[in-house]
C-alpha cells in the first residue's frame, strides 16, 4: 500500500533491519484507517548510509512534497554526539519536518531487554498513541525525549488522531 503523498504524512528510513522491524511492528499497531499515513522505506545499510540517503533523495522529495515528515531511525552506538552529528546534515527548512529517532546503543539490547521486535514496536505505538512514556522512558531510549517531543507535537496527528 503507497502513501497518500496529497495528505500529511510519514517516511520512516531506519538504519538496519532491527530498526526495520521495529518501524514495520510500530506501523502494525497504527489504526488501519491510518496506515496509508506512514511508509517504512527500505534499509539504509547504517547510520552514515541514513544520512547520506536523506541528503542525495529525500530532501529534494520533502521541497517536493510539503505535508511529507521524516524520521531516521538510527543506532546511537553510545555516542553522545551522533544526534548532533546527524541534525547538522538536516538543511535548516525542513528541521521542523525530521526527526532523529533511535536506541541508545542498538535494538538488539533493546529486545534482550524488553522482548520481541513486535512488542516494542507495539508498545511504542501505544505509548505515542496514548502520550505516555512507558516504554520510552527505557534506559536504552530516554536519550529520545527532546526528539519525541517534537515528534509527538506534528506526526501524532498524522497517525492517532481521528480522521
Amino acid at each position: 500500500m503507497s502513501v497518500n503523498k496529497e495528505r500529511s504524512h510519514v517516511f520512516v528510513l531506519p538504519e538496519d533491519d532491527a530498526n526495520l522491524q521495529l518501524a514495520t511492528e510500530f506501523l502494525a499497531h497504527i489504526d488501519f484507517s491510518r496506515q496509508r499515513q506512514m511508509y517504512v522505506l527500505n534499509v539504509a545499510g547504517g547510520w552514515n548510509e541514513v544520512l547520506n540517503l536523506f541528503e542525495e533523495v529525500h530532501v529534494m522529495e520533502m521541497d517536493r512534497w510539503a505535508q511529507r515528515f521524516m524520521v531516521l531511525l538510527i543506532d546511537f552506538d553510545g555516542r553522545e554526539d551522533r544526534l548532533n552529528n546527524a541534525k547538522v546534515r538536516i538543511p535548516d527548512r525542513l528541521s521542523d519536518r525530521v526527526f532523529i529517532l533511535g536506541t541508545w546503543t542498538e535494538p538488539e539490547a533493546l529486545r534482550r531487554e524488553i522482548g520481541s521486535y513486535e512488542k516494542i514496536g507495539s508498545d511504542m505505538a501505544t505509548d505515542c498513541c496514548e502520550g505516555t512514556d512507558t516504554t520510552w522512558a527505557h534506559e536504552l531510549l530516554r536519550h529520545n525525549a527532546g526528539e519525541l517531543d517534537r515528534l509527538r507535537e506534528h506526526v501524532r496527528p498524522i497517525l492517532f488522531s481521528p480522521l
